[in-house]
This record gives C-alpha cells, sequence and structure tokens, in this order.
C-alpha cells in the first residue's frame, strides 16, 4: 500500500484540472484544497528542485498550474494591497536569515512560498468577496460532516485509518492519542490537535451559518440537524484546547449578535500581540499561569503546559542572540547540552518562526493573519454579521483568529487559513460590498391575479 503514495500525490494534480473543467474555478479551488488537507497521505515525498510534495504543496501546484492553463486572466487582474505586505515579507524574510548565517536561502524560501505564499495568493484571488467567503465557509464546513465517519472510528479504534489505507502511519506516539477514556483521532493529519482544530473551525461556522440564516439546508437536509451531529462529534474528537477555542469563538459570534460589538475579538487579536511581545522580549513569567490551569485543569494539563513553557523560554534565549533575522534553517535556534545533543522541543509555531526567522519573520507572520481580522472588523463592524451576507465571513475571520491563538501554544501549518487570509484581505482591499437584498421585479401576487381576472 505504500505505492500508493505516489500514485495519489501526483494523480490529485490533474484531478484538480478535472475539478477546473467541471466546476466554476472558485469552488474548483475550494474543492481541491479542502479535499487534499482532509485526505491526501501525511507523507513528505520528495521531487527535484522544488520543495517536496506534502498535501499543501500538492494542493498549491495543481491549483497554480490549473490557474494559468484555465483561468489566466484572472490572474492578470490581480492587483495587491498594503495587506499584502506582511506575508509577502514572510515569504522573503528566509533569504536574509540564511545569508546572515552562511546558508543557502533557496530552499527555504521555496517552501515559505508553497506553504503560505501560494494558499495565501490563491485566497486573493478566489475568495476575496462575500460570495467568495460563504463558498468557503459552506466548504469547510462539509469538510467537518466529510469527517464525521473518520474520527467516530479512530474514537473507538485508535488512530488506524493512515496505517490501513496508506501502509505507513502517521502518529509515532500512541501515549498522545489517547485521551479521556478512548482515542484522540488522527485520520489523515499530522496530530489529534490538528482533527480537533479542524472540527471546532466546521462546527463553529455551521453553527453561525444557522443561526443567522445565512445556510439554511445543505445537500437538502435541515442545517441545525447537521450543526448538531457535527457538533457532538466534535466534542467526541477528546480535544480540550479546542474545546476552549470553541467557547471562546461562540462568545465573541454572539456578543456580536446581542451587543453589537466585535470588542472581544479584537481583545483577543490584542492578547495574542502582547503575549508575543512579552514572551519574544523574555519577560514572560509562566508561574502565576501554571498555577491558574492546575487549579482548573488539573496537574496533567499544566504539566504539559509547564514544558512547553520551559522549552520556550531556552529556546526564546536562543533566538534573541539573532534577534532580527534569527538562525536559518541549519539548526542553530535549537539548545543543545555539553555532549553536543539536542535537547530543546518546539511545540508552538511562534517559537519555531522566532528562532528560524527572528522578530522580522515572528512580526511578519502573525501580521499576515490577524491584520486582515482586524481591518475586516473595521470595515464591518459587528452589527452586520447577523446579516446572511457577511456572516460567512464574520465566522471565518473568528476562526481564524482562534487559530493564531491556537498557534501561541501549537505548531500546526494548516493552509486552509492561509487561504481565508487571502480571501479577507481581498474583501477589505476593497469598498464594502452592499448589504441590500434585491428586491423582486416580478408584480406582487394580488396585482398579479388583478391583472389575470381583468384578463
Amino acid at each position: 500500500m505504500v505505492a500508493l503514495i505516489p500514485v495519489v500525490m501526483f494523480g490529485s494534480i490533474p484531478v484538480v484540472f478535472y475539478l477546473f473543467i467541471r466546476f466554476p474555478a472558485q469552488r474548483a479551488v475550494i474543492i481541491s484544497f479542502v479535499v487534499a488537507w482532509l485526505f491526501l497521505p501525511q507523507v513528505s515525498y520528495p521531487i527535484p528542485i522544488l520543495p517536496p510534495l506534502t498535501k499543501i504543496s500538492t494542493a498549491c501546484y495543481g491549483i497554480l498550474l490549473a490557474t494559468i492553463i484555465y483561468d489566466t486572466e484572472r490572474i492578470t487582474t490581480f492587483k495587491p494591497g498594503w495587506l499584502d505586505i506582511p506575508m509577502v515579507i514572510w515569504c522573503l524574510c528566509p533569504i536574509v536569515s540564511q545569508v546572515s548565517n552562511g546558508g543557502s536561502p533557496i530552499s527555504p524560501t521555496f517552501l515559505q512560498i508553497v506553504s503560505w505564499g501560494a494558499p495565501y495568493f490563491l485566497g486573493r484571488l478566489y475568495l476575496g468577496s462575500l460570495d467568495g467567503l460563504r463558498q468557503m465557509a459552506i466548504g469547510i464546513f462539509a469538510g467537518g460532516l466529510a469527517y464525521i465517519p473518520f474520527t467516530l472510528i479512530e474514537g473507538v479504534k485508535g488512530p488506524i485509518l493512515h496505517q490501513m489505507v496508506y501502509g505507513v502511519s502517521a502518529v509515532e506516539d500512541w501515549g498522545q492519542a489517547r485521551r479521556m477514556g478512548g482515542w484522540r483521532p488522527v485520520v489523515f493529519m499530522q496530530h489529534g490537535l490538528m482533527v480537533g482544530v479542524w472540527m471546532m473551525t466546521a462546527a463553529l461556522i455551521g453553527i453561525w451559518l444557522w443561526q443567522t440564516g445565512a445556510l439554511k439546508k445543505f445537500q437538502g437536509r435541515n442545517i441545525k440537524t447537521l450543526v448538531i451531529v457535527l457538533t457532538i462529534s466534535f466534542f467526541l474528537c477528546r480535544s480540550t484546547g479546542a474545546y476552549s477555542l470553541f467557547g471562546i469563538g461562540l462568545l465573541i459570534l454572539f456578543c456580536a449578535k446581542w451587543f453589537r460589538t466585535s470588542l472581544p475579538l479584537l481583545l483577543i487579536i490584542g492578547y495574542v500581540a502582547f503575549y508575543l511581545y512579552v514572551a519574544a522580549s523574555g519577560q514572560f513569567a509562566s508561574k502565576d499561569v501554571i498555577d491558574f490551569i492546575t487549579q482548573i485543569f488539573g496537574e496533567e494539563r499544566s504539566d504539559s503546559l509547564k514544558f512547553r513553557f520551559d522549552m520556550e523560554e531556552i529556546l526564546g534565549e536562543k533566538a534573541r542572540q539573532r534577534f532580527l533575522f534569527g538562525w536559518g534553517d541549519a539548526g542553530g535556534n535549537r539548545v543543545y547540552n555539553q555532549y553536543g545533543k539536542d535537547i530543546s522541543v518546539t511545540d508552538s509555531l511562534w517559537i519555531i518562526a522566532f528562532g528560524l526567522y527572528g522578530a522580522v519573520g515572528l512580526v511578519s507572520l502573525f501580521s499576515s493573519l490577524l491584520l486582515p481580522v482586524v481591518a475586516f472588523c473595521m470595515k464591518y463592524p459587528a452589527r452586520t454579521w447577523s446579516n446572511p451576507k457577511v456572516a460567512p465571513a464574520a465566522a471565518l475571520g473568528v476562526a481564524l483568529t482562534m487559530y493564531v491563538f491556537d498557534c501561541v501554544l501549537n505548531a500546526m501549518t494548516n493552509p486552509i487559513f492561509a487561504v481565508i487570509a487571502g480571501g479577507i484581505s481581498g474583501l477589505v482591499l476593497k469598498a464594502p460590498e452592499s448589504l441590500k437584498t434585491k428586491k423582486s421585479s416580478s408584480p406582487p401576487r394580488k396585482q398579479l391575479l388583478v391583472h389575470q381576472k381583468s384578463g
């Protein structure tokens, strides 16, 4: 079955071409990204010159090639804006980091562009409107529904599906998948935490689409029933961190609905920025946080968090030795003991970005994901988030913020969220769209009956 891996990886590119022929380009892009992320194998398949084939790069290569072949005009009409600057810096900062540390900039820069820049760019191309973001929200919701049977199977049997389908296991330590008297599903992703965040995102979006009337039926079925089933399945994923993100996301959305304010969302974004500043500058004191977590969740969770904070302290101290542009990818960002053994563990995306590419990389990465949400709050105030036209975009903005919030503690590169960031950037870089519903041009029913009788 291992031989199936290159067939699936290379074969998915012509499948993307077929999707561009079969569906409108926008829908083909959404289907390609969601299906690739959910079902392609968790492998890194080497190819010459370019970065290796992964879930992310395979989808990006296929979509970019299909866009060039079938939708060239869209590329020629692309107009960059100020919100694109942080992503451009994030994609190009490996050049300075590598050169300043005596390394080659080619491979890391290409990898950065494929992993982050290409998904963001495709989001800008295809999703920069309220309707485009609505289609993306529905695609993620559908992806959550599609994952339900797989998460239920692995919740009982353990992370077995990747091994069964592709012949290799995506899980090195089954102990990390054991949670709450059952198994935390991994399916075709790298870790159960990724599945938890994905199902959280799908459930959060589904609830908001239902509550605002933005989507009343899906595939002929009542949206309320589907949302309830999806939410139950999410809670069976046994990811406590995702539970917290889910609760915070709902609080933000319903504060917008009831109190017409986006302040809770902006406070979360402000907290992330403040934490990154304090942690990167070495001023973060973890003891009070650990004591609080111990009281709420118990010693098991607090010990895990303490280990992460301890690692981040020694890694942060090392990163500050190359504060602006980091150590590059040669391993200088790691911490070694007196025998030359690597004793550091990188769990969070922020410490990886800071160690590899310094403060420039750290600021540009998180700005590229959070600034579009802030701009969205300014252009589409919270009082509009219950409008069926704006609701999907609002749900995506909140979900994106929850993902970034999670990246403060975990390291999960998920191209779907880069696509969302690009789509929201494209939306807010244009003039606000009209939220008025089009009035029907047909005559009222009573008037029509009068005309019929008179005739």
